[in-house]
């Protein structure tokens, strides 16, 4: 069992480490495995047909899998290492330190996007984009350029108070918790980041950017605090429903693991804080 804890409080051998396990799976090729999961899953599902990984009911259950197994790939090369969650609610601009030079770099150069600090700059070539989806092959952000700031904490909160965990047509139209967190409809929380940060985390080859893994880690971190505000609320949909992931059903590409799975954290992970 390990800890996955604020991003704002590692300490600067936490960071040191999780950079340099990031590095060596992007040197041995395991770490663009995972950017081209993502990005057939988020290519391939669509409103009216078989989708799994978003804009579906298994988004959440998907995505805990997804990270599950990059941080056993991250373990197996150092077993301190955990993923470290970002609260965008707190640490919501660009000199927030997660995009400091010791850790993530920071935001792209205004004429092409290229990050130029940091570990992950081209200039060290470490970080090569060999999975994109043009023919730049450096990592690129624009943070904040989208022009609508990170969800604040009273928005995070309105989406936790949702009783429901999805509805009918379970898909981007849907009311209810997942689709609100996913960021489709209402104040729109996980989308609206991949959008400010710019650069390939507007894409679907976004885990090319480190900060995936922390924004991912915090949006299941959500996950499992309105589990535990509504103990009573179970994964929606049970059975019988055409081109989603209902709860016993396996999910793609793993074939062993379905969302009822993937409902309790606590025994993989735990978080520093729960709300």
């Amino acid at each position: 069992m390990h800890i996955r804890k604020n991003q704002a409080t590692l300490t600067a051998d936490e960071k040191r480490r999780f950079v340099a396990a990031l590095l060596e799976l992007k040197r041995t090729g395991r770490y663009d495995a995972f950017v081209t999961t993502h990005n057939a899953f988020i290519m391939g599902d669509t409103d009216g047909g078989d989708r799994v990984g978003h804009r579906s009911p298994s988004f959440l259950p998907w995505h805990r899998r997804f990270l599950l197994e990059f941080e056993a790939a991250l373990r197996s090369v150092d077993p301190t290492v955990a993923l470290p969650y970002w609260d965008w609610t707190a640490d919501r601009t660009s000199r927030s330190s997660l995009w400091a030079p010791d850790f993530l770099g920071g935001t792209g150069r205004a004429r092409d996007g290229q990050v130029v600090d940091g570990p992950f700059a081209r200039s060290g070539d470490r970080w090569p984009i060999t999975v994109r989806v043009d023919g730049r092959d450096y990592l690129r952000r624009d943070l904040g350029a989208s022009g609508r700031p990170l969800p604040t904490r009273a928005e995070v909160d309105s989406v936790l108070a949702m009783e429901t965990y999805d509805t009918a047509p379970w898909n981007s139209a849907s009311d209810g918790f997942r689709n609100h967190l996913e960021g489709w409809r209402g104040v729109n929380l996980h989308n609206r980041v991949h959008v400010w940060v710019g650069g390939q985390m507007a894409t679907g080859v976004s885990p090319n950017d480190p900060v995936f893994w922390l924004h991912h880690a915090f949006v299941d971190k959500l996950w499992a605090d309105w589990q535990a505000r509504h103990p009573a609320s179970p994964y929606l949909p049970a059975a019988g429903t055409a081109n989603v992931v209902d709860l016993h059903d396996t999910m793609r590409p793993w074939n062993d693991v379905t969302p009822a799975d993937m409902l309790d954290h606590t025994r993989h992970y735990t978080f520093d804080t729960a709300a």
